[in-house]
Parts: C-alpha cells; sequence; structure tokens
C-alpha cells in the first residue's frame, strides 16, 4: 500500500511538472521574448538576433577600475589659495584605463603607420612629438632632442612634447587598430598590410558600410531569407570595443587615488593625499622602506639623489612601470610625467559639477549628411565626418551642440546675458565674452589665459615639487601646446555589469 502511494506521488509531481511547464508564466528560454513569444536568431521567425555575451573584454594595456562614489578635489592644503579645486562628491561608473602611460615605442608604432599608410607626408609630421621641448637657453639639454624619442634606450619611457590634440588623435588611431585585429583574429577579416590613404579600416566607416576590407568570411545574415546570405559585423554583436579616448578628470584622479585600497567593510577609513597611503613619498616595509616612491624634484638642484645612493635615480623621466603600482595595478600615477586628461579648463571646476561623471568638454555631433540625408564621403584620412549640433531651444536637457564653456564662458554666464534672447539664436550658440578666444592677432581683446581650448593636466612630474604630484591638483595648457614634462594614457568606457566578473 506505502509502494502504491509512493508511486501516485510521483505521477502527481509529474502531471504537476508537465502543466506548468507548458504555462507561458512558468517558461523561460533564452531563445524567446518574453514579451511577444516570438523566436530569437531564428530566421524563420524573421532573423531578429539577440547576442548572449555578457561580459565585455579587455582591450589591450588596460586594467579595470570599479567605480563608485569618492571625494574629487583638493586633499592637501591650498597652497595658492584659489580654490581652484574644491573638495566635492561624485560617483563614476567602472572603466577601463591603461595600466602605463603611452611610451616612445607606443608613440613611433603610431607614427611608423601614418607613414606606411598616408602619401601626404603632412599628416605624419602633423603628428611628430615636439622633441625641442627639451631645449632650455640656460641648459645642456640638446643630447635629449636626439635621443629621447629615438633611442632604443629609451623605448619604454613615456612619450613627451605631445600636444592635447595629438594624444586624443592617438586614442582614435589605436581604437581602430584594436578594433581591426579583433576581426582578423576572429577570421572575418584578413589583415591586410597595404591600405593607403582614406581606404584603411577605421571603425565608424566600417559599421556605417563605408569601407568593407578584405572579407574573410562574414557573419551569418539572418535576417536574410537568400540562403548562405552574410553580413559585416555591427555593434550589435558584441565584439568591437568601445573607442579608446583621453581619461576625464574625474576618472584619471579616481584612478590614482586607487580609493579601492581604503575601503574597510564599505567604509571609506582614509583620503588619500598620494595614489598610496598617508603623507609620507618613501616607502615603509621592510624590503624597500626609505625609497621614494615615485620620480619628483626633491628641492631645488636636486632632481634624483646622490651618486651611490641616488633615491629615486632620474633626473629624466623613467621608464613607464620602474616605480611601484597602486591598489588598482596602475603605475605612474603621480610624479615622472604629468599627464592630459579630456576637460576643458575652468577656474571654478567644483561649481555646478554633476554628481555622476563630471565633466567639461562635451561637444555634441552628428554624423554630417548632404541635404538629401546620405552620409558625406569620408575624409582624406579614410573617417567619418561629423557636424557639431546647432542651438535648439526645444531640448530640455542640453540646447548647444558646443557645452565646452556652458554656465561658465557663454553669454549667459557673463554681463552681456541680456543680449542672449530666443531673438538672437546665434549669438547665444557662438559668443564667448568672458575668456580669451584668439580674436585678433594682437590679442587686444585677450582677457585671460583661460579658453576653450584649455585643457587640464594632473599628476606631477620629474621636474615638479611634492604638492603638484597628490592627484588632486591641478593645471592647464592649451590644447595645441606640449612640454617636456606631460606625457598621456587612455582609458575605455565599460559596458553592461560594473562588476568585473
Amino acid at each position: 500500500m506505502k509502494f502504491n502511494k509512493i508511486i501516485l506521488l510521483f505521477a502527481a509531481l509529474a502531471i504537476l511538472s508537465g502543466t506548468f511547464s507548458g504555462c507561458s508564466l512558468f517558461k523561460k528560454s533564452s531563445n524567446k521574448s518574453n514579451k511577444t513569444g516570438w523566436a530569437y536568431n531564428d530566421p524563420k521567425s524573421g532573423g531578429f538576433e539577440v547576442k548572449k555575451i555578457t561580459e565585455q573584454a579587455t582591450g589591450p594595456g588596460l586594467v579595470f577600475v570599479e567605480g563608485g562614489m569618492f571625494i574629487m578635489g583638493q586633499a592637501g592644503e591650498d597652497l595658492y589659495r584659489d580654490w581652484n579645486n574644491a573638495p566635492r562628491r561624485v560617483s563614476l561608473d567602472s572603466y577601463y584605463i591603461d595600466e602605463v602611460a603611452v611610451s616612445n615605442t607606443n608613440y613611433r608604432e603610431y607614427l611608423h603607420w601614418l607613414e606606411r599608410v598616408y602619401s601626404d607626408p603632412n599628416v605624419r609630421r602633423g603628428a611628430l612629438p615636439d622633441t625641442l621641448v627639451w631645449r632650455h637657453p640656460l641648459a645642456y639639454n640638446e643630447p635629449y632632442v636626439r635621443t629621447y624619442f629615438r633611442h632604443p634606450a629609451f623605448n619604454d619611457y613615456p612619450v613627451v612634447g605631445v600636444s592635447w590634440r595629438q594624444a586624443n588623435d592617438y586614442c582614435l588611431w589605436r581604437t581602430d587598430r584594436v578594433n581591426e585585429i579583433i576581426l582578423v583574429n576572429k577570421g572575418i577579416l584578413q589583415l591586410d598590410a597595404n591600405q593607403k590613404d582614406a581606404n584603411n579600416f577605421n571603425t565608424d566607416a566600417y559599421l556605417l558600410r563605408l569601407y568593407e576590407g578584405m572579407v574573410k568570411k562574414n557573419l551569418p545574415d539572418l535576417s536574410n531569407p537568400a540562403r548562405g546570405a552574410t553580413r559585416p559585423v555591427t555593434f550589435d554583436d558584441g565584439i568591437l570595443l568601445p573607442n579608446y579616448r583621453l581619461p576625464t578628470e574625474a576618472e584619471w584622479e579616481y584612478a590614482a587615488v586607487a580609493p579601492i585600497g581604503t575601503i574597510n567593510k564599505e567604509k571609506a577609513v582614509e583620503r588619500r593625499l598620494y595614489p598610496w597611503d598617508g603623507t609620507s613619498l618613501r616607502k615603509n616595509d621592510k624590503r624597500d622602506r626609505g625609497r621614494f616612491m615615485t620620480n619628483f624634484q626633491r628641492g631645488r638642484g636636486d632632481m634624483m639623489g646622490v651618486a651611490g645612493g641616488a633615491n629615486d635615480g632620474y633626473a629624466i623621466p623613467a621608464p613607464v612601470r620602474d616605480f611601484y603600482p597602486n591598489d588598482f595595478g596602475i603605475y605612474g600615477m603621480s610624479g615622472n610625467v604629468n599627464e592630459w586628461v579630456a576637460d576643458v579648463y575652468r577656474p571654478l571646476s567644483s561649481e555646478d559639477v554633476h554628481d555622476y561623471r563630471p565633466f567639461r568638454g562635451s561637444v555634441f555631433t552628428e554624423i554630417a549628411r548632404d541635404e538629401e540625408g546620405s552620409i558625406l564621403p569620408k575624409d582624406e584620412l579614410g573617417r567619418i565626418r561629423y557636424d557639431t549640433l546647432g542651438y535648439n531651444p526645444t531640448r530640455n536637457n542640453y540646447q548647444l551642440g558646443d557645452n565646452r564653456n556652458y554656465r561658465d564662458g557663454d553669454i549667459l554666464s557673463s554681463i552681456y546675458y541680456q543680449e542672449a534672447n530666443l531673438a538672437q539664436p546665434d549669438l547665444r550658440a557662438n559668443s564667448s565674452r568672458m575668456y580669451y578666444q584668439g580674436i585678433g592677432a594682437d590679442n587686444r581683446n585677450m582677457s585671460s589665459m583661460v579658453s576653450d581650448k584649455s585643457r587640464v593636466y594632473k599628476g606631477g612630474s620629474f621636474l615638479d615639487r611634492p604638492y603638484w604630484l597628490s592627484p588632486g591638483t591641478r593645471r592647464f595648457l592649451d590644447e595645441d601646446m606640449s612640454a617636456i614634462d606631460i606625457g598621456f594614457r587612455c582609458a575605455m568606457d565599460r559596458v553592461g555589469n560594473p562588476r568585473k566578473k
């Protein structure tokens, strides 16, 4: 009798299981839409494709930075009393940043590609770092003019003499080379070392189907009923990486102080002055006790220490991995060379800052099209042309395309704000009365060294005193200028889950 009850129990469970499995409320399938019931990735249902990629691949040279809240801005005493970077609490999403600064070898690879691909020598010439930044009227630095960037002994040293614009162009080029080799490694494209002029792989041009390349095997086109139909990769496939770019000031500073190393049970127990614990510039563990944590100027005339016991050991920039990494595993975020960031400089950086991913320098664009709506041909470098958006008073979140001087330099923030009315949209969109904009050859209209071309650089260098080694300090330089002590590194957005699996 007991045996029969057990059989009946199992039979009842089987019936219930079959009933629930046939009920749409309990049926789960990643191959069907949970809203319409139509099948995914099925040519018979129209071929709508849903990829099952949940983890972003880490691009070459990058390390993962888990985002969070941190106190951005001045951490030490404000010696200049300019209130230039007042502390404020902001939040960042997770992202990626270069483990080390871009080196001489990295940049020479870029120049080699430009020379090999473009017939116009001016393209490569415009990307050359200014090696003359080493010259000084009262110093003998002439050997570095010839050797620092070119000699193999300096291969792993950070590139310097690169302007903000040149650094930004390098990021664009790196995006294309990384995505191109991804498609080659996936067996989609063949490696083409004979690309020439505008006919070269550009990520945007490829996605817009304005560049085809040497196709090896495209992906199946499930939406095309023709047998064996194929298509190029799209961004929806999750194969291509987001753009390499310069980090924002907030991202750079967050990556430098590495607050993940100051967390104890979800509480921040310390606000770091430097990328390491404490206020000392020397290592305090037993193995390397007393060694400087970075490369900087210790005092007037003391660039490296004394012979036989030189401490940081470098009177010029050091190799990119020569000093200690921080808690994110990132090298060289303090000292050695300053680094460009993406932001446009304004003195009152903390005013009106956004709580999430703060950034000044947004210029919103759209793909350039002709009067009929067709995409314009690629430019001479093989890149897609973009136009800056104009004035649009109907939008709530933004009205101008160029927001570099938003609330600090535009006409609404100046004494001429009464002139900015809807009857004069061009004046409102283009006028910048507060800061110098390069009006007049003799600079008669110059009112400030700050402009919409002023870009922030951070980190301190081998020429700087300890004050500038704190990630909360900041300076600026025109985006077309370069210096002996400014280099750069790249960053990349993190898509999807902010926690890396």
